[in-house]
């Protein structure tokens, strides 16, 4: 019997970390393609700007939507069972403020691309794409498409415009209404859930190599003012000594 119970409970420690991985590695692929959306995103109404560029903004969005629906039922699902052990619950618990605040984060995003997807619409001849500078892949198709003159599409482009900014709204408004329900599914307040530094960061990454050579440099600029703050102190001893001793032998002199 005792064996039994021993099997029995590495077999739920075995699933609890499996669980646990697979919640991870969920949120982990939604926050690369959420990032890759912000990348994206930035491009939008620059002279990077294309079809292509839209096009792939939104197979982004789309795909960012169905990850964002699976870790909403994971972690909900996780969250919401009482026998959850507290270490599991804490992981969790880090792991659905990650989840959320990276669903913000993608909602603000497709607002400010819906709102510069109006200012610098295709069907709109009148409209110039801000010079930012920007060169690669995108920018070459788009001059190739600008350079293509007296075709007839404006009716056309203008109506696929007006398709893609309503389901552009519309999925603006389910990720929203996703927001919301996931804060009434899952009551985890923010600020009583520690960080995890190593999550989510690259200790072998060059910024983080180049904040530790920064803060290095600082350590030796101090250790350096330090140096020269004693030896001022030890000069200023020395001269207000022999300013006392030449008091004194004039004062015997005398």
């Amino acid at each position: 019997m005792h064996i039994q119970n021993i099997k029995v409970a590495n077999e739920g420690t075995v699933n609890s970390m499996k669980t646990r991985e697979e919640c991870k590695a969920y949120v982990d692929a939604l926050i690369k393609v959420i990032a890759c959306y912000r990348h994206l995103a930035t491009s939008v109404g620059g002279s990077s700007d294309c079809s292509n560029l839209r096009d792939e903004l939104k197979r982004t969005r789309e795909k960012a939507q169905d990850f964002a629906v699976a870790n909403r039922n994971k972690l909900t699902l996780c969250l919401r069972d009482k026998n959850l052990p507290k270490d599991d619950r804490v992981e969790m618990e880090r792991l659905w403020v990650s989840f959320s605040s990276s669903l913000e984060l993608f909602h603000a995003d497709m607002c400010k691309v819906f709102e510069m997807g109006q200012s610098f619409s295709f069907s709109s001849q009148n409209n110039l794409f801000v010079q930012t500078g920007m060169s690669g892949a995108t920018s070459d198709i788009a001059a190739r498409a600008l350079s293509v003159q007296n075709i007839n599409y404006d009716e056309t482009v203008a109506s696929m415009d007006r398709l893609e900014q309503k389901d552009e709204e519309e999925q603006i408004d389910k990720v929203d209404k996703m927001i919301y329900d996931i804060e009434m599914k899952v009551n985890v307040l923010r600020w009583t859930v520690e960080a995890k530094a190593p999550m989510y960061t690259d200790p072998l990454s060059n910024d983080t190599s180049s904040v530790a050579m920064l803060s290095l440099e600082d350590d030796d600029n101090d250790q350096c003012c330090d140096r020269g703050q004693v030896i001022v102190s030890v000069i200023l001893c020395v001269i207000a000594m022999v300013a006392v001793v030449l008091s004194v032998c004039v004062v015997y002199l005398a």
